[in-house]
């Protein structure tokens, strides 16, 4: 029997072709009403799978797999997002090496670059997908640019701007001079190392100044009024008078407002309301004027003297000169602040007045209604918390992009002044029948369209779309809501809030019954991956290295509710052992038996078939509820703990005993690989197949086989006895290795039980503890034995008399070790004596000292007592 890793690829590939990842793959077992679907996020198509898409993906095929096996029809949606901004970087970089501006080749020719890179990354990201052993869909894959979905935002656009709940408008926003408008979340806050300006602002026609303290210089010809708080002494006479700009001689007002810290600085800062976000609200109250004085690329304008034409970032020293050189410098301190950055090109972000899309937070309303009502469930359930808090406090969000990739907004302006949005692309102007209009040029933010996910994949809104797939009739219906959405809880706010706002708008429904939000994957210290500290786990190599198999069961063993997954190749290399274990238990089975039936067509005679199969009840339900509940770790760990402790450790070496429970025992192995499928999915279908007598290539496959059910039974009596077996085998090989004949054949050993009642059952199977404990005779005894080895469990003595045994050795080995207990006893006992060593040695070092005494005391009292048992 021969396993390698070729045999998964050539296995995907068998179940592929034969249909069974789509919803009718396991027709045979499905059971009416009972639908499951569960959303891929669409990985973005720039780049390749990380080991958080591993993990994402892998929790979501365990899911898929287990209800499939259980009889559900499962719909795995796969996909792809266009991702906007990373996605025209990317082509923008590749046109720029080869000396071309996206600018040269126009709109229509730069598109098609990008259509030309999507198909190329794209490709690669899904085959590492079925290299993972994941089972979505596949004839359902969707991107978020293909024309269905299109037709989608369209249709869901023009429903809010009609609604009113999309609006245009001048706001100030998050800009970043390369790609454009950001919503909040799409901006990295970092620490930064760098300054504060002092600079002088003079009282008009006077010599006495003011000082403000700034970090951005550049922006100070936008300043409209400087400002102080109202109950600081020291300035608030001075309400209501002007300074006078350096440079520009231009006198603003001094005012007063709250939102001064009088502890900030000198407690006099400048206000620029059109490039700071506190300062946009405080010229809103205050009626200041809003001076621009740099455009969309960051260029200094007219407002900025001879500084014009400058970048903002590259003329700060260049002003900062300036004002020193006029004596407007008061001094420059070192200053550490957070400063935001665009979270794809890292570009520093500014606040920016702009016009552009927002949709407005209203559109959350009835989300968080329905949320708080319970209609959809978090797991881990603290997650609910963070995601009321975040929506309650919802603001507008910016929707418009200053990209040519992606979804272009669907509003017209025609000449006679006439808005509207449209699904169709006009002819004509509905108001004035002109045909003099355009398109708004700007596209719209990549999570538009990702947050229509849960639903556009199903059919809403694709339109004359894909009417050839006719699946899209009953999608919605049977699909709609999602039964478990599996991602990062990184993206709560980015994907999954929008998806749960922007679906119940449209459908009067929360898009998920259940959201379970998963860690980070870290390394085994903790940290996050990086390449900079080179402690990266590329999915990739590590399928390659191990296995797909591997890698799966490993995620899900560490994916613990709430807690950071921390990888490590200890713990594939752990799970490598899991796999070869139960290779070996196969091949055990095999030696004696070369065909195994299926669990369901024989009856279970033997003891120790009865015994195994009630611990794999056990197993059944526990895995069921785990699996149920997401708690993917416990699933996994029962799983592990059945094959290797129950099966493995015990059911094959008391099968030594029982040649006969041999046949029954492949059987129930069978059953359990069936339990093991959706975390390992190929070594358990190679597994089935050996033990079956069958393969693959015509024989269904074990993926579409029924998952296990609980079977009512009531097997305390033979676990209880099994329980008592293996207790007496254990405590005997711990009592023979007392005095060194761990691995010899003794004559006898003595059993008293603490409860009698179970002595005749536990006669009856005395077999299995003489074969495994290698003991010619057990007896039982009510009372405890002289001049013996004795060792005490939960439930039992053990007793091997010493008559036979030569004890010399054992004896000079314990009166060895006793003497070196004493030497080091004595050592640490005059070290505590010394009054000197107590008084100056750290607190520490002398409690660690007392605690080692005390250990010390109790392996010499232990000892003490085995020699005088051995010497009678």
């Amino acid at each position: 029997m021969v396993y390698n890793k070729e045999v998964e690829e050539k296995y995907y590939k068998i179940c592929e072709e034969r249909g069974y990842f789509e919803i009718d793959g396991n027709k045979s077992i499905q059971e009416k009403n009972k639908n499951f679907c569960i959303m891929m996020p669409p990985p973005n198509v720039t780049g390749v799978l990380h080991i958080g898409h591993a993990l994402t993906f892998t929790l979501q095929d365990i899911m898929t797999r287990y209800k499939r096996m259980d009889g559900y029809k499962v719909l795995y949606q796969p996909g792809l997002d266009h991702a906007g901004i990373a996605t025209q970087n990317v082509v923008e970089k590749q046109l720029l090496a080869q000396g071309l501006k996206k600018e040269e080749l126009g709109r229509e020719k730069f598109i098609e670059e990008v259509w030309q890179w999507k198909e190329q990354s794209g490709g690669k990201i899904l085959d590492q997908m079925r290299t993972l052993g994941i089972t979505p869909a596949w004839s359902r894959l969707r991107f978020t640019m293909d024309e269905g979905l299109v037709n989608a935002v369209k249709k869901a656009f023009v429903e809010l701007y009609n609604k009113k709940l999309i609006v245009r408008g001048n706001y100030m926003i998050n800009w970043c001079t390369h790609d454009g408008a950001l919503s909040d979340i799409e901006v990295e806050y970092k620490e930064n190392k760098g300054k504060l300006y002092h600079i002088k602002y003079f009282l008009k026609d006077s010599d006495q100044y003011l000082v403000v303290a700034t970090t951005r210089p550049e922006t100070f010809f936008g300043d409209t009024a400087v400002m102080i708080h109202p109950e600081d002494e020291r300035y608030n006479k001075l309400i209501g008078k002007e300074v006078v700009l350096p440079l520009t001689q231009k006198a603003i007002k001094i005012i007063a407002d709250t939102q001064v810290e009088k502890e900030f600085g000198t407690g006099v800062v400048k206000v620029t309301p059109a490039h700071d976000i506190n300062d946009y609200e405080v010229g809103l109250r205050h009626q200041l004027d809003f001076i621009t004085v740099f455009d969309e690329k960051g260029i200094l304008n007219e407002h900025c003297l001879e500084f014009q034409g400058l970048e903002r970032l590259d003329a700060r020293e260049k002003i900062v000169a300036k004002l020193e050189e006029l004596g407007f410098i008061e001094k420059i301190e070192e200053y550490n602040n957070q400063v935001g950055y665009c979270y794809r090109c890292n570009n520093v972000v500014e606040p920016y007045i702009s016009k552009q899309w927002f949709v407005k937070k209203e559109i959350a309303k009835e989300s968080i209604e329905k949320v708080a009502l319970g209609e959809s469930k978090f797991y881990p359930n603290h997650w609910i918390n963070s995601f009321n808090a975040w929506m309650k406090d919802l603001k507008d969000w910016c929707i418009s992009r200053q990209l040519w990739w992606g979804h272009q907004i669907p509003v017209y302006y025609c000449e006679c002044t006439h808005e509207w949005a449209s699904e169709d692309t006009p002819e004509i102007c509905p108001k004035c029948q002109s045909k003099n209009f355009k398109q708004d040029e700007d596209v719209l933010d990549t999570w538009f369209s990702s947050g229509l996910w849960a639903m556009s994949t199903l059919g809403w809104g694709n339109g004359n779309w894909g009417k050839d797939q006719i699946w899209f009739e009953e999608d919605l219906k049977e699909f709609y809501p999602n039964s478990l959405l599996i991602t990062g809880f990184d993206i709560l706010f980015f994907w999954v809030a929008r998806m749960m706002f922007q679906s119940t708008n449209a459908l009067n429904a929360l898009p998920f019954k259940d959201i379970y939000l998963h860690a980070l994957v870290k390394d085994e210290q903790g940290r996050k991956m990086s390449k900079s500290l080179g402690n990266v786990i590329d999915p990739n190599e590590s399928i390659k290295e191990y296995s797909a198999d591997i890698l799966r069961f490993t995620l899900a063993l560490l994916a613990i509710q709430g807690r950071d997954i921390k990888l490590s190749n200890d713990k594939l290399l752990q799970v490598r052992n899991f796999t070869n274990k139960i290779v070996n238990a196969a091949n055990y089975l095999l030696l004696n038996e070369s065909k195994f039936e299926d669990l369901e067509h024989i009856s279970l005679e033997s003891k120790l078939a009865k015994y195994i199969f009630s611990k794999f009840q056990n197993c059944v339900k526990n895995v069921r509820e785990n699996l149920d509940n997401y708690r993917f770790n416990d699933a996994a760990n029962t799983i592990y703990k059945f094959f290797w402790d129950d099966f493995c450790d015990w059911g094959i070496e008391l099968s030594k005993a029982e040649k006969s429970s041999v046949k029954e025992l492949g059987s129930i192995f069978k059953e359990a690989l069936k339990l093991l499928n959706p975390f390992m999915p190929f070594i358990s279908e190679f597994l089935y197949h050996e033990l079956s007598n069958t393969s693959l290539e015509t024989s269904p496959s074990i993926m579409i086989a029924q998952y296990p059910k609980i079977v009512l039974q009531n097997e305390n009596d033979i676990e209880n006895t099994f329980s008592l077996l293996i207790e007496s085998i254990v405590s005997i090989r711990r009592a023979k290795s007392l005095i060194d004949l761990g691995n010899s054949k003794i004559e006898k050993a003595y059993i008293k039980l603490n409860n009698p009642i179970f002595e005749k059952e536990l006669n009856s199977s005395i077999v299995f503890i003489k074969t495994l404990a290698k003991c010619e005779n057990i007896e039982f005894t009510n009372q405890k034995l002289e001049k013996a080895i004795c060792d005490v469990s939960d439930n039992l003595e053990i007793f091997i008399t010493l008559d036979n045994v030569d004890l010399s050795g054992i004896i000079s080995r314990l009166e060895n070790q006793k003497a070196k207990l004493e030497k080091e006893s004595a050592k640490i006992n005059s070290m505590l004596s010394n009054e000197k060593f107590v008084a100056n040695a750290p607190k520490e070092v002398v409690e660690q000292n007392k605690n080692s005494l005390s250990n010390l005391q109790i392996q010499l009292e232990k000892i003490s007592a085995e020699l005088a048992n051995l010497r009678g």
